[in-house]
């Protein structure tokens, strides 16, 4: 090969390995950290201005499970790492006090946000688990970003009826100290304590159920 065609190839290389080097990549733009969106201390603004309406009309659509109500009984004997934490349903738009509402039967959290693509993976998972344990266990979804709209749309393309709250705060996240990724599951015992934070996404229903059935004792 003479002098010339070696340089010749040698520019061909460099450009090559530039192009590569600058080329957009769809899942680094599609699936952002969750540093990336609220920096490593979680700090979110509270909402995203949505028209009513339009908002109203996607909860139809997606036909979300209510959220669950206060029990009957009284509350927790243990001080609830939820307690004071009251956040939007997003199925319907009513208040959820979580401590209240989650008191009493075993619980699991389930924190994501509609940009996420590894929940989009799980949350199909988090329906058949739910679908399987019944009333064993509570199974809430909490949306940690302010963009409810967006959160609706996803459950919708998901077929995932769960339901679940609206967390732009990232209060949950907070409380129960869960690092700034997502998704993270949160068992939470009936008395209101957590009982183990798990800040991985899961691969399948059984992954679900061997976590839960170890850290809150429930065979589902």
């Amino acid at each position: 090969m003479s002098s010339a065609a070696r340089w010749s190839l040698a520019a061909l290389v460099v450009v090559v390995a530039l192009v590569v080097a600058i080329w957009p990549r769809g899942d680094d733009a599609e699936t952002p950290s969750y540093e990336d969106r609220f920096g490593a201390g979680g700090s979110t603004p509270t909402s995203v201005s949505a028209d009513p309406d339009a908002l109203a009309a996607q909860r139809t659509q997606a036909g979300l499970a209510p959220c669950p109500a206060p029990a009957a009984a009284s509350g927790p004997s243990a001080d609830p790492v939820l307690s004071g934490i009251t956040l939007e349903c997003v199925g319907d738009g009513s208040q959820v006090d979580l401590a209240a509402a989650l008191g009493g039967k075993p619980a699991l959290l389930n924190l994501w946000a509609y940009w996420c693509g590894p929940c989009a993976e799980e949350l199909p998972y988090m329906q058949q688990f739910s679908d399987r344990a019944g009333d064993a266990v509570t199974v809430l979804t909490v949306h940690t970003d302010p963009n409810e709209s967006s959160a609706l749309s996803r459950l919708i393309d998901y077929s995932v009826t769960l339901p679940g709250v609206q967390d732009g705060d990232g209060r949950v996240r907070v409380a129960v100290g869960a690092p700034p990724v997502l998704p993270v599951s949160v068992l939470i015992r009936p008395d209101g304590t957590v009982a183990k934070v798990l800040p991985q996404p899961f691969r399948s229903v059984d992954e679900i159920a061997d976590a839960v059935e170890q850290n809150l004792g429930v065979a589902a």
